[in-house]
């Protein structure tokens, strides 16, 4: 088997360290702002179930292909598939695709992460207190169309993120995670018990999780399973080796598949919870539950306003969500890091100084769309640059990237069924199955290429 041993490459200090540094990166925007609104929109608990079934069926394998991947090589992105592939083959050109999906995600994710530090600010001050709904759609409208303001927010998270990094593996990124993903936890628990409290909470926990078969034939049975396959194959962000990354750090002692499921499992908890801390609170206060970027920072600002101690509970909530923003961003820092770390050799200092210059202009496009660049609409009216941003890694890389590690694990001119097995069931911990060959060789790259397919045609 063509692999690397330990002891060559830093190690996670703790199995719990892997895994919620692994969730964090997976644990997005995404859990917050679409998976709540569409559960209750195609029939809350069925939905769910469908969900869950894909997730299984396709982000549970592929994240276990990545972490095999990164594992067996002790590399990042573009090392890894030098290391493994056959001699002659060139596997690795993906590396540089995945790498790019990395800066890409970067150059609008870091200006999403700097929104919620911009709101933690505003609600502990007290600037969304008593205002109109009106004013609060126009305090977001204004930050956005204020470059100054976008671009320091940005630098912010930037730098932040950057300077975890630098205080190393363990020290710096695994340490700091831990303190985030479960402060994350802990703040999720106390505002889903604040937001159950509130009256006619009940009638928005019954519109998320109770089952609606009304909703689901009126949805259509292949739109709600195309909703439900793309969420769970979008929330684990495989497909750019932000998970094999992590992968390359950790020890042989636990199954891959086993760590993957835990993982998946806490990132389908925050999902889950995260909504029920939204429906209860609208349906609390008569308030018509949104996704996106409006359901953030208009309609869930405007309920906080609502509620007795409000900018408490709105402050929680905005460090819930950079909590989950800024554990993705440093996890992909990490990446990034990594490869230059592998394939220049570069000091850990000097890839950080290089970095932060070069994500920071790379992502004035996305922070200059909202507002000098505005004019700028790739996809359509009202479309901006981060929307292009987002379309080409969400509906390109994250796709293709995912089919590739699945050649490039079950194909004989890669590296192989056999040696995935063997390094992905070497430890304790659930295996995955021989008999399931077939199905992840064939069935499974079929299916991604469906999800590919039909994301073009949804969005155009």
């Amino acid at each position: 088997m063509k692999k690397v041993e330990d002891g060559v490459r830093e190690s996670f200090s703790s199995r719990l360290g892997f895994i919620l540094i692994s969730a964090g990166c997976a644990i997005g925007l995404g859990n917050v702002w679409r998976f709540p609104y569409i559960t209750g929109q195609y029939g809350g608990a069925i939905f769910v179930l469908i969900y869950l079934i894909f997730l299984v069926m396709l982000a549970l394998p592929i994240m276990t292909m990545e972490f095999s991947v990164g594992r067996a090589s002790r590399k990042s992105i573009t090392e890894s598939f030098k290391t493994l592939e056959p001699k002659k083959s060139k596997w690795h050109i993906f590396g540089y695709f995945a790498l790019a999906g990395n800066y890409l995600l970067m150059m609008f994710y870091t200006t999403i992460a700097g929104w919620m530090l911009a709101y933690c600010v505003k609600m502990i001050k007290g600037e969304l207190t008593g205002v109109s709904p009106e004013q609060i759609t126009w305090a977001f409208s204004s930050m956005t169309a204020n470059p100054l303001e976008m671009i320091f927010w940005t630098a912010v998270v930037i730098l932040l993120c950057f300077g975890v990094c630098s205080l190393g593996l363990k020290n710096g990124v695994e340490r700091i995670t831990k303190v985030l993903m479960l402060g994350l936890l802990a703040i999720m628990l106390v505002l889903c018990v604040r937001t159950w409290t509130l009256p006619g909470a009940s009638e928005g926990i019954a519109f998320y999780l109770k089952p609606d078969f009304e909703k689901f034939m009126q949805a259509g049975i292949g739109e709600v399973v195309f909703a439900a396959m793309g969420q769970a194959f979008f929330t684990l962000s495989v497909g750019i080796g932000s998970m094999a990354i992590f992968g390359s750090y950790q020890t042989r002692e636990r199954t891959l598949m086993g760590e993957a499921f835990y993982i998946t499992v806490l990132d389908t908890s925050v999902a889950v919870v995260s909504g029920l801390i939204i429906f209860p609170a609208c349906f609390a206060y008569n308030v018509s539950p949104d996704q996106g970027p409006s359901l953030i920072f208009m309609t869930l600002p405007h309920v906080f306003n609502s509620m007795p101690y409000g900018n408490i509970w709105g402050s929680l909530f905005f460090v819930f969500m950079s909590f989950a923003a800024l554990s993705t961003v440093i996890a992909i820092f990490q990446n990034i890091i990594a490869y230059a770390g592998d394939s220049f050799k570069w000091s850990v200092k000097k890839s950080i100084i290089i970095n932060i210059v070069l994500v920071t202009v790379l992502s004035l496009p996305c922070v200059l769309g909202f507002n000098v660049w505005s004019h700028i609409m790739p996809l359509g009216e009202g479309s901006t640059i981060l929307d292009l941003e987002d379309f080409i890694v969400s509906n390109n890389l994250l796709p293709l990237g995912a089919l590739v590690y699945c050649l490039f694990c079950t194909s004989r001119y890669g590296w192989g069924f056999d040696n995935f097995i063997e390094e992905c069931n070497t430890g304790k911990g659930i295996k995955f199955p021989k008999a399931m060959r077939i199905y992840a060789a064939y069935i499974l790259p079929l299916v991604i290429l469906y999800i590919f397919i039909q994301g073009y045609i949804v969005k155009f």
